[in-house]
Protein backbone atom coordinates (compact mmCIF):
# COMPACT_ATOMS: atom_id res chain seq x y z
CA UNK A 1 0.00 0.00 0.00
CA UNK A 2 1.73 3.21 -1.16
CA UNK A 3 2.32 5.90 1.68
CA UNK A 4 2.57 9.57 0.68
CA UNK A 5 3.35 12.88 2.87
CA UNK A 6 0.66 14.28 1.48
CA UNK A 7 -2.22 13.39 -0.53
CA UNK A 8 -4.61 15.44 -1.78
CA UNK A 9 -8.12 13.40 -2.57
CA UNK A 10 -11.24 13.48 -4.89
CA UNK A 11 -10.08 16.20 -6.90
CA UNK A 12 -10.88 17.54 -10.34
CA UNK A 13 -7.01 17.92 -11.88
CA UNK A 14 -6.71 20.97 -14.26
CA UNK A 15 -3.17 20.11 -15.14
CA UNK A 16 -1.86 23.18 -16.74
CA UNK A 17 -1.39 21.97 -20.26
CA UNK A 18 -4.54 23.00 -21.29
CA UNK A 19 -6.19 19.09 -21.69
CA UNK A 20 -9.25 18.70 -20.63
CA UNK A 21 -9.87 18.06 -16.34
CA UNK A 22 -10.00 14.60 -14.98
CA UNK A 23 -11.10 13.33 -12.01
CA UNK A 24 -8.23 12.53 -9.51
CA UNK A 25 -5.58 12.21 -6.49
CA UNK A 26 -2.43 13.84 -6.19
CA UNK A 27 0.43 11.55 -3.93
CA UNK A 28 3.46 13.70 -2.75
CA UNK A 29 6.70 12.82 -1.47
CA UNK A 30 8.86 15.17 0.03
CA UNK A 31 9.09 17.71 -2.76
CA UNK A 32 8.03 16.04 -5.56
CA UNK A 33 4.53 14.57 -7.37
CA UNK A 34 5.11 10.80 -7.04
CA UNK A 35 1.45 9.50 -7.93
CA UNK A 36 -1.89 10.87 -10.07
CA UNK A 37 -4.54 9.29 -10.30
CA UNK A 38 -6.83 6.82 -8.15
CA UNK A 39 -4.59 5.99 -4.94
CA UNK A 40 -8.12 5.31 -3.06
CA UNK A 41 -6.02 2.68 -1.15
CA UNK A 42 -2.61 4.69 -0.18
CA UNK A 43 -2.60 6.80 3.41
CA UNK A 44 -0.87 9.67 4.28
CA UNK A 45 0.79 11.66 7.29
CA UNK A 46 -1.29 14.40 5.96
CA UNK A 47 -4.68 14.02 3.53
CA UNK A 48 -6.81 17.30 2.00
CA UNK A 49 -10.28 16.37 0.38
CA UNK A 50 -10.38 18.28 -2.56
CA UNK A 51 -14.15 16.77 -3.66
CA UNK A 52 -15.80 19.37 -5.61
CA UNK A 53 -12.98 21.50 -6.09
CA UNK A 54 -10.36 21.99 -8.78
CA UNK A 55 -6.60 20.69 -8.18
CA UNK A 56 -4.32 22.45 -10.64
CA UNK A 57 -0.43 23.26 -10.40
CA UNK A 58 0.67 26.10 -8.15
CA UNK A 59 -0.03 29.60 -10.47
CA UNK A 60 3.30 31.19 -11.55
CA UNK A 61 3.19 35.28 -11.55
CA UNK A 62 4.83 36.30 -14.54
CA UNK A 63 5.18 40.07 -14.28
CA UNK A 64 6.30 41.05 -10.56
CA UNK A 65 7.72 44.07 -8.47
CA UNK A 66 7.87 41.76 -5.60
CA UNK A 67 12.17 41.68 -5.69
CA UNK A 68 11.97 43.63 -1.97
CA UNK A 69 8.51 41.95 -1.16
CA UNK A 70 9.94 38.27 -0.81
CA UNK A 71 11.82 39.38 2.56
CA UNK A 72 10.29 42.05 3.97
CA UNK A 73 6.97 40.17 4.08
CA UNK A 74 8.26 36.64 3.48
CA UNK A 75 4.55 35.10 4.23
CA UNK A 76 3.59 36.51 0.60
CA UNK A 77 -0.10 37.03 1.73
CA UNK A 78 -0.77 38.85 -1.51
CA UNK A 79 0.70 35.80 -3.76
CA UNK A 80 -0.64 32.95 -1.60
CA UNK A 81 -3.75 34.04 -0.98
CA UNK A 82 -4.21 33.83 -4.73
CA UNK A 83 -2.95 30.57 -5.05
CA UNK A 84 -0.08 31.99 -6.32
CA UNK A 85 3.44 29.65 -5.70
CA UNK A 86 6.53 31.17 -7.77
CA UNK A 87 6.55 34.46 -8.77
CA UNK A 88 8.75 36.26 -11.90
CA UNK A 89 10.56 39.34 -9.97
CA UNK A 90 13.21 42.15 -11.65
CA UNK A 91 10.20 43.17 -14.27
CA UNK A 92 10.60 46.69 -16.36
CA UNK A 93 14.10 47.44 -16.00
CA UNK A 94 13.79 47.35 -12.34
CA UNK A 95 15.62 44.87 -10.29
CA UNK A 96 17.37 45.55 -6.82
CA UNK A 97 20.68 44.18 -7.44
CA UNK A 98 23.24 45.13 -8.58
CA UNK A 99 23.49 48.49 -8.05
CA UNK A 100 23.95 49.98 -4.72
CA UNK A 101 23.40 53.85 -3.91
CA UNK A 102 26.23 55.91 -3.53
CA UNK A 103 26.65 58.31 -0.21
CA UNK A 104 24.11 60.97 -0.46
CA UNK A 105 22.40 59.60 -3.53
CA UNK A 106 18.81 58.97 -3.71
CA UNK A 107 16.99 55.65 -5.44
CA UNK A 108 16.29 57.08 -8.79
CA UNK A 109 12.69 56.50 -10.94
CA UNK A 110 11.59 54.12 -11.45
CA UNK A 111 14.27 51.55 -8.89
CA UNK A 112 11.93 53.45 -6.25
CA UNK A 113 9.14 50.72 -7.04
CA UNK A 114 11.25 48.70 -4.73
CA UNK A 115 12.27 50.92 -2.40
CA UNK A 116 12.30 54.93 -1.02
CA UNK A 117 15.08 53.58 0.68
CA UNK A 118 18.56 53.61 -0.59
CA UNK A 119 19.77 50.85 1.90
CA UNK A 120 17.38 48.07 0.31
CA UNK A 121 19.59 48.58 -2.59
CA UNK A 122 23.11 46.83 -0.75
CA UNK A 123 24.02 43.99 -3.17
CA UNK A 124 26.81 45.27 -5.42
CA UNK A 125 26.34 42.20 -7.56
CA UNK A 126 23.03 39.71 -8.22
CA UNK A 127 24.66 36.75 -6.38
CA UNK A 128 24.74 38.53 -3.59
CA UNK A 129 20.95 39.59 -3.91
CA UNK A 130 20.23 35.46 -4.72
CA UNK A 131 22.33 34.17 -1.64
CA UNK A 132 20.24 36.79 0.65
CA UNK A 133 17.03 35.42 -0.88
CA UNK A 134 18.41 31.77 -0.21
CA UNK A 135 19.38 32.39 3.39
CA UNK A 136 15.95 33.22 4.74
CA UNK A 137 13.67 31.63 2.38
CA UNK A 138 9.83 33.17 1.46
CA UNK A 139 7.00 30.79 1.50
CA UNK A 140 6.89 30.67 -2.09
CA UNK A 141 8.88 30.68 -5.33
CA UNK A 142 11.05 32.96 -6.77
CA UNK A 143 12.55 33.59 -10.67
CA UNK A 144 14.32 36.55 -11.24
CA UNK A 145 15.12 38.88 -13.65
CA UNK A 146 17.88 41.18 -14.01
CA UNK A 147 16.99 44.89 -14.68
CA UNK A 148 18.06 46.71 -17.41
CA UNK A 149 17.86 50.41 -15.52
CA UNK A 150 19.97 48.99 -12.77
CA UNK A 151 22.55 48.26 -14.49
CA UNK A 152 22.64 51.35 -15.69
CA UNK A 153 22.72 53.29 -12.42
CA UNK A 154 25.69 50.90 -11.68
CA UNK A 155 27.44 51.33 -14.80
CA UNK A 156 26.69 54.78 -15.72
CA UNK A 157 27.76 58.33 -13.68
CA UNK A 158 24.52 60.32 -14.98
CA UNK A 159 21.15 58.41 -17.41
CA UNK A 160 20.83 61.18 -19.05
CA UNK A 161 21.91 59.74 -22.24
CA UNK A 162 22.87 56.63 -23.74
CA UNK A 163 25.81 54.76 -22.58
CA UNK A 164 28.92 54.26 -24.09
CA UNK A 165 31.05 51.39 -25.24
CA UNK A 166 32.90 51.19 -21.90
CA UNK A 167 29.46 51.43 -20.37
CA UNK A 168 28.00 48.64 -22.36
CA UNK A 169 30.93 46.15 -21.56
CA UNK A 170 30.63 46.96 -18.10
CA UNK A 171 26.64 46.17 -18.64
CA UNK A 172 27.48 43.34 -20.19
CA UNK A 173 29.98 42.03 -17.21
CA UNK A 174 27.21 42.52 -14.87
CA UNK A 175 24.86 40.60 -16.81
CA UNK A 176 26.85 37.30 -17.45
CA UNK A 177 27.27 37.55 -13.52
CA UNK A 178 24.12 38.10 -12.95
CA UNK A 179 23.25 34.85 -15.13
CA UNK A 180 26.19 33.08 -14.20
CA UNK A 181 24.74 33.17 -10.49
CA UNK A 182 20.51 32.46 -11.76
CA UNK A 183 19.32 34.84 -12.78
CA UNK A 184 17.08 33.99 -15.99
CA UNK A 185 17.04 36.65 -18.30
CA UNK A 186 16.83 40.40 -18.78
CA UNK A 187 14.05 43.39 -18.57
CA UNK A 188 14.65 46.55 -19.60
CA UNK A 189 11.97 49.69 -19.50
CA UNK A 190 12.77 52.08 -21.92
CA UNK A 191 9.35 54.29 -21.43
CA UNK A 192 10.60 55.24 -17.96
CA UNK A 193 13.14 58.53 -17.58
CA UNK A 194 16.35 56.74 -16.08
CA UNK A 195 15.89 53.93 -19.65
CA UNK A 196 14.10 56.59 -22.02
CA UNK A 197 17.88 57.71 -23.41
CA UNK A 198 18.93 54.17 -23.78
CA UNK A 199 19.16 53.27 -27.60
CA UNK A 200 18.21 50.25 -29.19
CA UNK A 201 22.02 49.47 -30.02
CA UNK A 202 22.51 49.86 -26.28
CA UNK A 203 20.12 47.19 -25.04
CA UNK A 204 20.95 45.01 -27.94
CA UNK A 205 24.47 45.33 -27.14
CA UNK A 206 23.84 44.52 -23.38
CA UNK A 207 21.68 41.69 -24.27
CA UNK A 208 24.08 40.40 -26.22
CA UNK A 209 26.02 38.86 -23.44
CA UNK A 210 22.94 36.72 -23.23
CA UNK A 211 23.51 34.68 -25.72
CA UNK A 212 23.93 30.85 -25.18
CA UNK A 213 22.12 30.69 -21.54
CA UNK A 214 19.04 30.36 -23.14
CA UNK A 215 17.42 33.37 -20.86
CA UNK A 216 14.29 35.44 -21.39
CA UNK A 217 13.96 39.32 -22.06
CA UNK A 218 10.98 40.87 -20.31
CA UNK A 219 10.24 44.28 -22.10
CA UNK A 220 7.80 47.38 -20.99
CA UNK A 221 8.17 48.61 -24.33
CA UNK A 222 8.99 51.86 -25.06
CA UNK A 223 5.63 53.21 -26.20
CA UNK A 224 1.91 51.12 -25.87
CA UNK A 225 0.54 54.62 -27.21
CA UNK A 226 0.88 55.91 -30.70
CA UNK A 227 3.78 54.53 -31.30
CA UNK A 228 3.44 50.83 -30.04
CA UNK A 229 4.23 48.80 -33.21
CA UNK A 230 7.99 50.67 -33.76
CA UNK A 231 8.49 50.10 -29.94
CA UNK A 232 7.23 46.34 -30.08
CA UNK A 233 9.46 45.81 -33.22
CA UNK A 234 12.50 47.16 -30.81
CA UNK A 235 11.51 44.76 -28.53
CA UNK A 236 11.43 41.93 -29.96
CA UNK A 237 14.65 43.14 -32.15
CA UNK A 238 16.30 43.11 -28.55
CA UNK A 239 15.07 40.07 -27.68
CA UNK A 240 16.81 38.29 -31.19
CA UNK A 241 19.63 39.98 -29.85
CA UNK A 242 19.55 38.01 -26.40
CA UNK A 243 18.50 34.59 -28.75
CA UNK A 244 15.79 34.81 -25.68
CA UNK A 245 12.23 33.86 -25.02
CA UNK A 246 10.62 37.38 -25.68
CA UNK A 247 7.79 38.84 -23.49
CA UNK A 248 5.81 42.09 -24.18
CA UNK A 249 5.04 43.26 -20.67
CA UNK A 250 1.42 44.46 -19.37
CA UNK A 251 0.42 44.82 -23.23
CA UNK A 252 -2.27 47.44 -23.26
CA UNK A 253 -3.29 50.53 -25.61
CA UNK A 254 -3.30 53.94 -23.32
CA UNK A 255 -5.44 56.54 -24.67
CA UNK A 256 -9.00 56.27 -25.92
CA UNK A 257 -7.59 57.01 -29.35
CA UNK A 258 -5.83 54.10 -29.43
CA UNK A 259 -8.91 51.86 -27.91
CA UNK A 260 -9.31 48.76 -30.29
CA UNK A 261 -6.22 48.41 -31.67
CA UNK A 262 -5.62 45.30 -30.17
CA UNK A 263 -6.54 44.23 -33.15
CA UNK A 264 -4.00 45.29 -34.78
CA UNK A 265 -1.41 44.71 -32.13
CA UNK A 266 -2.19 40.88 -31.60
CA UNK A 267 -2.05 40.23 -35.21
CA UNK A 268 1.35 41.82 -35.58
CA UNK A 269 2.23 39.47 -32.40
CA UNK A 270 1.10 36.74 -34.31
CA UNK A 271 3.18 37.30 -37.07
CA UNK A 272 6.25 37.97 -35.56
CA UNK A 273 5.58 34.19 -33.60
CA UNK A 274 6.14 32.85 -36.53
CA UNK A 275 9.99 33.45 -36.38
CA UNK A 276 10.30 34.37 -32.83
CA UNK A 277 9.72 32.92 -29.63
CA UNK A 278 7.63 36.25 -28.52
CA UNK A 279 4.80 36.07 -25.32
CA UNK A 280 2.82 38.32 -23.61
CA UNK A 281 1.49 38.86 -19.72
CA UNK A 282 -1.47 40.80 -18.93
CA UNK A 283 -3.38 41.61 -15.67
CA UNK A 284 -7.47 41.80 -15.87
CA UNK A 285 -8.23 45.54 -15.53
CA UNK A 286 -8.42 48.32 -17.45
CA UNK A 287 -6.48 50.40 -15.07
CA UNK A 288 -2.19 50.09 -14.24
CA UNK A 289 -0.06 51.42 -11.66
CA UNK A 290 3.32 52.92 -11.46
CA UNK A 291 5.11 56.43 -10.50
CA UNK A 292 3.18 59.06 -10.24
CA UNK A 293 3.88 61.13 -13.99
CA UNK A 294 2.25 64.29 -15.35
CA UNK A 295 2.88 62.81 -18.90
CA UNK A 296 -0.51 59.81 -17.93
CA UNK A 297 -2.90 62.22 -16.92
CA UNK A 298 -4.07 63.58 -20.48
CA UNK A 299 -4.76 60.19 -21.62
CA UNK A 300 -5.90 58.80 -17.86
CA UNK A 301 -10.07 59.02 -16.92
CA UNK A 302 -9.21 58.74 -13.41
CA UNK A 303 -5.54 58.85 -11.33
CA UNK A 304 -5.65 58.12 -8.14
CA UNK A 305 -2.61 58.48 -6.00
CA UNK A 306 -1.16 54.82 -4.19
CA UNK A 307 1.62 56.73 -2.15
CA UNK A 308 3.15 59.69 -1.19
CA UNK A 309 6.77 60.13 0.56
CA UNK A 310 5.98 63.43 1.39
CA UNK A 311 2.07 63.37 1.88
CA UNK A 312 1.19 59.60 3.08
CA UNK A 313 -1.99 60.99 3.93
CA UNK A 314 -3.11 61.22 0.33
CA UNK A 315 -2.70 57.19 -0.43
CA UNK A 316 -5.91 56.35 -2.07
CA UNK A 317 -7.23 59.39 -3.01
CA UNK A 318 -8.38 60.91 -6.06
CA UNK A 319 -5.48 63.05 -7.12
CA UNK A 320 -8.54 65.38 -8.60
CA UNK A 321 -9.40 66.08 -5.08
CA UNK A 322 -5.86 66.37 -3.92
CA UNK A 323 -5.18 69.09 -5.55
CA UNK A 324 -8.27 71.15 -5.52
CA UNK A 325 -7.49 70.50 -1.65
CA UNK A 326 -3.66 71.80 -2.12
CA UNK A 327 -5.57 74.75 -4.15
CA UNK A 328 -3.14 73.82 -6.46
CA UNK A 329 -3.64 72.28 -10.62
CA UNK A 330 -3.38 68.70 -10.66
CA UNK A 331 -0.22 68.96 -12.71
CA UNK A 332 1.76 71.19 -9.84
CA UNK A 333 -0.13 68.30 -7.18
CA UNK A 334 1.87 65.66 -9.16
CA UNK A 335 5.07 67.81 -8.23
CA UNK A 336 3.99 68.80 -4.80
CA UNK A 337 3.38 65.05 -3.82
CA UNK A 338 6.69 63.41 -5.12
CA UNK A 339 8.18 60.50 -4.64
CA UNK A 340 4.70 59.29 -5.35
CA UNK A 341 2.54 56.50 -6.87
CA UNK A 342 -0.60 56.03 -9.17
CA UNK A 343 -3.16 54.29 -10.48
CA UNK A 344 -4.25 55.42 -13.91
CA UNK A 345 -7.57 54.64 -15.97
CA UNK A 346 -6.87 54.53 -19.00
CA UNK A 347 -7.69 51.43 -21.33
CA UNK A 348 -10.43 49.81 -22.82
CA UNK A 349 -12.41 47.06 -21.68
CA UNK A 350 -12.91 45.19 -25.32
CA UNK A 351 -8.86 45.14 -25.79
CA UNK A 352 -8.47 43.95 -22.12
CA UNK A 353 -10.77 40.97 -22.50
CA UNK A 354 -8.89 40.61 -26.15
CA UNK A 355 -5.47 40.53 -25.03
CA UNK A 356 -6.24 38.55 -22.23
CA UNK A 357 -7.74 35.67 -24.81
CA UNK A 358 -4.88 35.64 -26.91
CA UNK A 359 -3.03 32.49 -27.09
CA UNK A 360 0.13 33.54 -25.94
CA UNK A 361 -1.25 35.61 -22.92
CA UNK A 362 0.27 34.79 -19.54
CA UNK A 363 -1.28 36.24 -16.61
CA UNK A 364 0.79 38.68 -14.61
CA UNK A 365 -0.47 40.47 -11.45
CA UNK A 366 2.16 43.98 -11.91
CA UNK A 367 1.68 44.66 -8.40
CA UNK A 368 3.80 46.85 -6.50
CA UNK A 369 3.18 45.68 -2.97
CA UNK A 370 5.25 48.81 -0.80
CA UNK A 371 2.70 51.06 -2.03
CA UNK A 372 0.34 52.50 0.77
CA UNK A 373 -2.65 52.00 -1.05
CA UNK A 374 -1.98 49.64 -3.83
CA UNK A 375 -4.05 48.56 -6.88
CA UNK A 376 -5.96 45.54 -6.15
CA UNK A 377 -4.69 44.04 -9.33
CA UNK A 378 -1.88 42.90 -6.61
CA UNK A 379 -4.04 40.80 -4.23
CA UNK A 380 -6.66 39.84 -6.98
CA UNK A 381 -5.62 39.07 -10.05
CA UNK A 382 -5.65 35.28 -10.13
CA UNK A 383 -9.28 35.39 -8.48
CA UNK A 384 -10.32 37.76 -11.05
CA UNK A 385 -9.26 35.64 -13.82
CA UNK A 386 -10.66 32.62 -12.79
CA UNK A 387 -13.96 33.83 -11.45
CA UNK A 388 -14.61 36.92 -13.63
CA UNK A 389 -13.40 36.50 -16.61
CA UNK A 390 -13.25 32.84 -17.08
CA UNK A 391 -16.63 31.45 -15.07
CA UNK A 392 -18.89 34.62 -15.29
CA UNK A 393 -18.06 36.44 -18.51
CA UNK A 394 -16.87 33.08 -20.27
CA UNK A 395 -13.45 34.46 -21.76
CA UNK A 396 -12.28 30.85 -21.75
CA UNK A 397 -12.29 27.88 -20.47
CA UNK A 398 -11.36 26.78 -17.00
CA UNK A 399 -8.66 24.37 -18.36
CA UNK A 400 -7.48 27.45 -20.98
CA UNK A 401 -6.99 29.99 -17.72
CA UNK A 402 -5.07 27.57 -15.55
CA UNK A 403 -2.38 26.91 -18.67
CA UNK A 404 -2.25 31.14 -19.07
CA UNK A 405 -1.16 31.05 -15.55
CA UNK A 406 0.77 28.06 -15.16
CA UNK A 407 2.14 26.09 -17.79
CA UNK A 408 2.01 28.24 -20.56
CA UNK A 409 4.59 30.61 -18.02
CA UNK A 410 6.56 27.81 -17.15
CA UNK A 411 7.56 26.99 -20.40
CA UNK A 412 8.03 30.65 -22.30
CA UNK A 413 10.15 31.37 -19.05
CA UNK A 414 11.60 27.44 -19.08
CA UNK A 415 11.14 26.90 -15.52
CA UNK A 416 11.54 23.26 -15.65
CA UNK A 417 9.47 21.08 -13.41
CA UNK A 418 7.24 24.34 -13.03
CA UNK A 419 3.53 24.54 -14.16
CA UNK A 420 1.98 21.34 -14.63
CA UNK A 421 0.96 18.32 -12.91
CA UNK A 422 3.12 15.63 -13.56
CA UNK A 423 4.72 12.37 -12.15
CA UNK A 424 8.14 13.86 -11.08
CA UNK A 425 7.34 17.55 -11.08
CA UNK A 426 7.86 19.87 -7.97
CA UNK A 427 4.70 19.80 -5.86
CA UNK A 428 3.55 23.36 -6.53
CA UNK A 429 -0.35 22.80 -5.90
CA UNK A 430 -3.43 24.98 -5.43
CA UNK A 431 -6.60 23.79 -4.71
CA UNK A 432 -9.60 26.19 -5.28
CA UNK A 433 -13.43 26.82 -5.65
CA UNK A 434 -14.37 27.17 -9.21
CA UNK A 435 -17.67 28.18 -8.25
CA UNK A 436 -16.57 30.69 -5.44
CA UNK A 437 -13.31 32.12 -6.61
CA UNK A 438 -13.59 35.66 -6.28
CA UNK A 439 -11.68 38.94 -6.11
CA UNK A 440 -12.88 41.06 -3.34
CA UNK A 441 -9.72 43.47 -3.49
CA UNK A 442 -11.60 47.39 -4.76
CA UNK A 443 -10.00 50.15 -5.45
CA UNK A 444 -11.64 51.60 -1.95
CA UNK A 445 -10.33 48.42 -0.31
CA UNK A 446 -7.27 46.84 -2.78
CA UNK A 447 -6.18 44.64 0.23
CA UNK A 448 -8.95 42.51 0.80
CA UNK A 449 -8.52 39.07 0.21
CA UNK A 450 -9.55 36.91 -2.52
CA UNK A 451 -12.29 34.32 -1.65
CA UNK A 452 -11.96 30.45 -3.05
CA UNK A 453 -8.45 29.51 -2.32
CA UNK A 454 -8.47 26.34 0.42
CA UNK A 455 -4.75 24.63 -0.09
CA UNK A 456 -1.63 25.71 -1.53
CA UNK A 457 1.25 24.07 -1.53
CA UNK A 458 5.18 24.76 -2.23
CA UNK A 459 7.53 22.60 -2.92
CA UNK A 460 5.34 20.01 -1.27
CA UNK A 461 5.18 21.89 2.27
CA UNK A 462 1.60 22.92 3.04
CA UNK A 463 1.96 27.04 2.61
CA UNK A 464 -1.24 28.07 2.84
CA UNK A 465 -4.99 26.42 3.94
CA UNK A 466 -8.60 28.25 5.16
CA UNK A 467 -7.75 31.25 4.53
CA UNK A 468 -4.42 32.03 6.16
CA UNK A 469 -0.80 31.34 5.40
CA UNK A 470 0.46 28.09 7.87
CA UNK A 471 3.94 30.19 8.46
CA UNK A 472 5.90 27.53 6.79
CA UNK A 473 8.56 28.82 3.82
CA UNK A 474 9.79 26.42 1.45
CA UNK A 475 10.36 28.76 -1.15
CA UNK A 476 13.27 28.15 -3.75
CA UNK A 477 15.33 30.45 -5.61
CA UNK A 478 14.95 29.12 -9.29
CA UNK A 479 17.41 29.54 -11.30
CA UNK A 480 17.62 29.50 -15.13
CA UNK A 481 16.90 25.81 -16.48
CA UNK A 482 21.14 25.84 -18.54
CA UNK A 483 22.59 26.91 -14.82
CA UNK A 484 25.94 28.16 -15.40
CA UNK A 485 28.07 28.63 -18.95
CA UNK A 486 26.72 29.74 -21.91
CA UNK A 487 27.35 26.27 -24.57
Amino acid sequence: MAHFDVLIRHGTLVDGTGAARQRGDVGIRGDHIAALGELHQATADTVIDATGRIVAPGFIDSHTHDDRYLTSAPQMPAKLSQGVTTVVTGNCGISLAPWTARAGQGVPQPLNLLSDDPADFRFPTFAGYLADLESRPAAINAACLVGHTALRAAAMESLDRSADAAEIAHMQELLREAMEAGAIGLSTGAAYPAAMPASTAEMEGVISAMRGYGGVYASHIRDESDRIFEAMDEAIAVGAAGAANTVLSHHKLIGKHNHGRSVQTLAHVAQARLSHPVALDAYPYTAGSTVLRKDRLPVSSRVIVTKSVPHPEHAGRDLDDIARDMGLSPEDAVDALQPAGAIYFLMDEQDVQRILKFPATMVGSDGIPHDSAPHPRLWGTFPRVLGHYCRDVGLFTLEEAVHKMTGLTATHFKLPGRGVLAVGNFADVTVFDAGGIADLATWEAPTRQAAGIDAVLVNGALAWRDGAATGVFKGRVIRHSDGGAPS
